[in-house]
């Protein structure tokens, strides 16, 4: 048997199975509701969840139980499901609804049956819609992308904050070039970039501009059935953008191509780079470690031939397959997305916010949070672009991560050309997928 039929026969049997059983935690010994979130164990995040779980509990009188996990969160889910013991509810990307529910692992939700679900934003309630039009989450954070810069490095060097990408290369080439620390050396770069493989890195770093010039991985059609659309001369614009930044220009930090968001961070933080693509859920993190005084938040201009645009992201309240607590995992999504658990997870400008952006129209963000560089990413998430709900995101992106890793490591390489064969690869994967 092929592993794709392989994979589509113990899916489908994984499906049934799970319909079957209890999950991991409604059937435990205490027979709390037990909740996964993937963060770091111990990390801030992880204690505004158990906030937010406590919250829950003193609301409604169910018990929780709530479980952080950051590394192979997926692959710990998958051992869970051949257990047949997988958690009453799970805190995930938005990007993974695809994946999920092509396994099996959630369940249905009617949206029109969820307390408040009216109160929630018609953007965030698109991204936890699956490709056949049904609803198989509750919406609980959303994010855009934006710039976050060295304030102080663009003053020293006279510059006013970009308009378009030729004002960005040129901010970028100034704290490359122009000493803005001030040490005397040439020890700074312009951007710093995540532009290694790993989680599909490159590929994710790269849609914020690929969105912004107006360009795609992969367009949705009728009917959940999806196009590539990877190598449109919009998309290979931007890479081609980031692939100068690299190459030509010479503007990015040292070893990039290798590295994950874990360890641009802390070049961001250590003052080796002055430009950083990111979301906001580090800027409580760079005001302290930075100082709130020296860094800006910046929209990511229009690229030359579309946008404006930008990635969105956050996370969902899925309710698990299996569950002998329906109505506890019901209680606990509305309890999530409801003004009073929006609350809870942005923990106002401290560090450790789970949710990002507030999804609820009832929660006013400049009341909870007095830091102004949240308005940037909230006006952004007006033209926030999310994956679309194909039934397995994750090998697009790491397919697309594969390619565009290798022209921005390789100066040589032809990047139109890397982005037709992007095209015939992901048009194989949709393919395999049943999607297209």
């Amino acid at each position: 048997m092929s592993r794709q039929l392989l994979g589509a026969a113990l899916t489908a049997a994984l499906a049934v199975t799970l319909t079957g059983c209890g999950s991991g935690g409604s059937g435990s010994s205490d027979d709390a509701l037990e909740i996964w979130i993937r963060q770091a164990p111990e990390s801030a995040s992880a204690k505004t969840a158990v906030k937010l779980a406590e919250g829950f509990t003193k609301a409604s009188g169910i018990k929780t139980k709530v479980v952080a996990i950051f590394d192979d969160f997926e692959t710990k889910l998958q051992q869970q499901a051949a257990q047949r013991r997988l958690p009453d509810i799970v805190i995930n990307d938005t990007a993974q609804l695809g994946n999920m529910n092509t396994q099996g692992w959630i369940r249905e939700v009617d949206k029109a049956k969820v307390a408040g679900g009216d109160q929630l934003s018609e953007l965030a309630w698109k991204a936890a819609q699956g490709g056949d039009g049904k609803y198989y989450a509750v919406p609980f954070s959303a994010q855009a992308f934006a710039l976050v810069v060295r304030r102080d490095w663009r003053e020293k060097v006279g510059m006013e904050p970009p308009a378009t990408w030729d004002d960005l290369t040129k901010l970028a080439q100034a704290f490359t070039d122009k000493d803005p620390d001030g040490n005397g050396e040439k020890d700074t770069a312009g951007f710093v970039i995540p532009a290694g493989t790993k989680r599909g890195y490159a590929s994710w770093y790269a849609s914020s501009m690929i969105y912004a010039n107006g360009g795609d991985f992969v367009t949705a059609g009728g009917g959940g059935t999806f196009t590539s659309t990877v190598g449109d001369p919009k998309t290979v614009e931007a890479v081609q953008y980031l692939q100068d930044q690299f190459c030509t220009t010479k503007t990015v930090n040292p070893g990039a191509v290798s590295n994950d968001t874990t360890v641009t961070h802390e070049v961001f933080e250590k003052g080796q780079g002055g430009i950083y693509l990111v979301g906001p859920y580090v800027l409580a993190r760079f005001v302290k470690s930075v100082g709130t005084d020296k860094i800006e938040v910046l929209p990511v201009p229009k690229g030359p031939s579309g946008g404006p645009g930008t990635l969105g992201e956050g996370e969902n309240v899925y309710l698990m397959a299996g569950s002998d607590n329906e109505a506890g995992q019901q209680k606990f999504a509305e309890y999530a997305a409801s003004p009073d658990g929006q609350r809870i997870g942005m923990n106002k400008d401290a560090d450790g916010a789970i949710v990002r952006l507030p999804v609820n129209s009832q929660v006013d963000m400049a009341a909870e949070r007095t830091d102004p560089r949240w308005k940037v990413f909230q006006e952004s998430y007006d033209h926030a672009v999310y994956s679309p709900p194909v039934p397995n995101w994750a090998p697009i992106r790491q397919t697309s991560a594969d390619t565009i890793n290798a022209v921005w490591a390789d100066c040589s390489a032809d990047v139109k050309a890397a982005m037709a064969d992007l095209h015939t690869k992901l048009t194989a994967e949709l393919q395999s997928q049943k999607a297209s």
